[in-house]
Parts: C-alpha cells; structure tokens; sequence
C-alpha cells in the first residue's frame, strides 16, 4: 500500500518526515483517533479520519480509537465561537453507546483498540492537573485562531476551554501514540498533544488531518445542523440524503469519501447514484443499496407512492385541521411550514392536490396522503 496511500487526502502530516521515520521502525504503530460523544451519531464526514485509520490497519498497524467519554463533560472548543453546552452523563453514556457500532462500518474490529479517557482523566490528582497545565503557556493556547479570536473580540473563555487540549493530548501519552488523526479543525490539538508528549518523556506522535467535509448546503457537515448523512440511518434516507449534493461538491465527494476520482465527463445524476449506491453499501450491503435505490426512484424520481407506507390514526373530531395532522402524523416541522406546503400545493390527497385546511373526516379515512415528496401515511379511523 505504501506512504501515498496511508496519507491519502491529508493535509498536514507533520512533522516532515516524521511518518517515514515511525514506519521505518518495522513495529506495528499505534494510530490515535479521538472522538467526543457529544452527539449520537458519526457521519460520513467523520468517518474521513477513520478510512485513514483503516487504512493503517491495512497495513498491519493497531488502530485506538478513543471514545472521549470524559472530554465531552468539557466539550471541543475547537472552531466554536462559544462555549459548548455541557451534555448529562446520561446523555455522553447514550451517545457512547452508538458509537462502536459506527465506526466498525469502516474500521477493522480485529485491528482496533478502543478505549474511553475516563480511564485514565478521571483518576487524575489536582497537582497531576496542575503538572498537565505547565506544559504549555496561555500565550501558546491564545494563538490558536478561535481563542485569539474570542480574546480579541472579548468573548468569554473559560478555563475548562483551555484545558480541553491537554486533556486530549494527555490521551496521547496515556495510550502512547505513534499518530494522531483529526480533522483539519483538530490541527491545534494534535500539535499540542506533540508538545505534552515530549514533555512527559515519549516519543512525540505524528500529527495527520484530513480536510473537513462541506454537505450539500455549502456548510460544514454537522451532527447538530442535521445537513449529516449518519453511518447507520436507514439505507433510504442514505441514498436520498447523498442525492442533495450539488454537482459541484461532486469531485470533493468522491475524493474524500469514496476515496476515487470522479470520472471525466461523468453524467451527474449517474455519478450521484454511483456514489449514494457506494455510501449505502458500505454500511448495509449490496441488497440494501438496490432496495434505497429502487425506493429513490420510485418516490422521489417518478413521484409516487412507496411500497410500504406507515399507517397514522385520525384523531377524533369532524372535519379535522390538515396542518396539525400533518405536523402530528407525518413529521412536518410546524403548522405554519404546513400551511405553507398547502399553499403550495404540495400535499396531496389519494394522488390529487388539497388546498383546504379543514377536511371532513369521511374524506380522510383509509386516504394516503402525501406531505412533500418523501412524506406519506395513510389515514385509518381511530
């Protein structure tokens, strides 16, 4: 496999050189990734970093994957122009939980080691804490671009805030790693978790980013924005999501997540259903990614109604308010957005348009209706 592909898509790997001098040692490396449980779900964004760490895994090295059980009561400041809100131990635990199952879709289970930093975070002294905090200066912490540019802005910072580096970076000595994986955002910790190491006596790390991948509204992909596509959603909403991206995000798409390059000249629509046959795949199989896609096509492509559809119970009342129904039955955000969907004419009745907002109840009984072009039930008495 070799150098280009272990650090295929990276952009920084530092320091020069720094990789081949670790593989030279003939030893299977200990390759890092962090990830805070701070919400329940890895996307295909973050699984970026893991296709570098299963790629080392490829080659023979041990791939630890540290769930970041105890870090996430901080939370990443990284990038933030605010303080993240601090989650439960309820919710960090829930989250954690799905975790594993995610990552596997890309890692190797054989070649992982996965470990969670309360084990060794929690159990630190305060003059142990105090030891960590010596190891690098506020002025150095101050230089990273979302501090600098809260301090200069005065917005507050918390201690905790600063802290949060050298608690990732102390993961680093605790579990002795050769490499350190992150997302071009992470570069600052990585480096810091260099600089820790040397100090408590190892061996620094490598530091390798992989850039930050841009979703189909031009923002970055994010858990909590919902422009995600999960590792583990359902196989429908994988392939509907991927078909969202822009033909222009297309050649990035398939750099950084299929890991290939977009042919020359490539229909886009059929690039697209190349690459939401691929994401599905990885995650559910081969039949899996046939039925979204046969599902796609006849929803979303051709307009019409999909083999199973989800049965809802009409409340009691005559005549009933569309809107609520459909915000209560169907998912959609609010009855204001209803009512404009109405207005629309996006919703239908048994195939045919409906533009009042209160119907009699006999006209809505065992009716399929349709919110949109992927939202359906059928009404049964209650």
């Amino acid at each position: 496999m070799g150098l280009a592909e272990l650090t295929r898509n990276a952009v920084h790997v530092l320091p020069e050189d720094g990789l081949e001098r670790k593989l030279a040692t003939a030893r299977p490396l200990r390759v890092k990734l962090g990830i805070d449980v701070t919400s329940p779900d890895i996307h295909v964004g973050r699984g970026i970093p893991l296709q570098r760490m299963r790629a080392f895994q490829d080659e023979g090295h041990t791939g630890v994957l540290i769930v970041g059980d105890y870090t996430t009561t901080i939370g990443d400041p990284s990038g933030r122009s605010a303080e993240r809100p601090v989650l439960s131990d309820d919710e960090i635990e829930q989250n954690a939980k799905t975790y594993l199952d995610q990552a596997m879709v890309i890692l190797d289970p054989q070649r992982t080691e996965v470990r969670y930093n309360g084990e060794w975070l929690s159990k630190l002294s305060y003059a142990e804490v105090v030891r960590l905090a010596r190891t690098i200066t506020v002025a150095r912490m101050l230089e990273r671009d979302d501090f600098a540019k809260r301090y200069t802005s005065g917005e507050p910072i918390s201690v905790s805030e600063l802290l949060y580096p050298l608690m990732q970076a102390y993961d680093s000595v605790a579990v002795e790693a050769d490499v350190e994986l992150g997302g071009t955002d992470q570069l600052y910790n990585l480096l810091a978790g260099r600089e820790v190491m040397q100090a408590y006596g190892l061996e620094p790390q490598v530091a390798l980013t992989t850039p930050i991948l841009v979703s189909w509204d031009g923002e970055k992909m994010s858990s909590s924005v919902g422009n995600n596509i999960p590792l583990t959603a359902p196989p429908e909403e994988m392939f509907g999501r991927t078909m969202r991206v822009p033909d222009e995000l297309l050649p990035e798409w398939y750099r950084l997540v299929w890991e290939r390059k977009l042919p020359a000249g490539a229909d886009p629509l059929e690039a697209k259903l190349e690459l939401a046959r691929f994401i599905v795949s990885r995650s559910w199989g081969e039949d899996a990614a046939r039925a979204a896609e046969e599902h796609f096509t006849r929803v979303v492509r051709e307009g019409q109604a999909p083999e199973e559809v989800p049965e809802a119970s009409l409340p009691d009342g005559d005549p009933l308010h569309l809107p609520a129904l459909l915000v209560d039955q169907l998912g959609v955000g609010s009855t204001s957005e209803a009512r404009r969907l109405i207005a629309q004419g996006g919703v239908r009745l048994d195939g045919e348009v409906v533009t009042e907002l209160d119907l009699p109840r006999s006209k809505l009984a065992g009716a399929l209706v349709q919110a949109g072009k992927r939202r359906f039930a059928r009404f049964q008495p209650a």
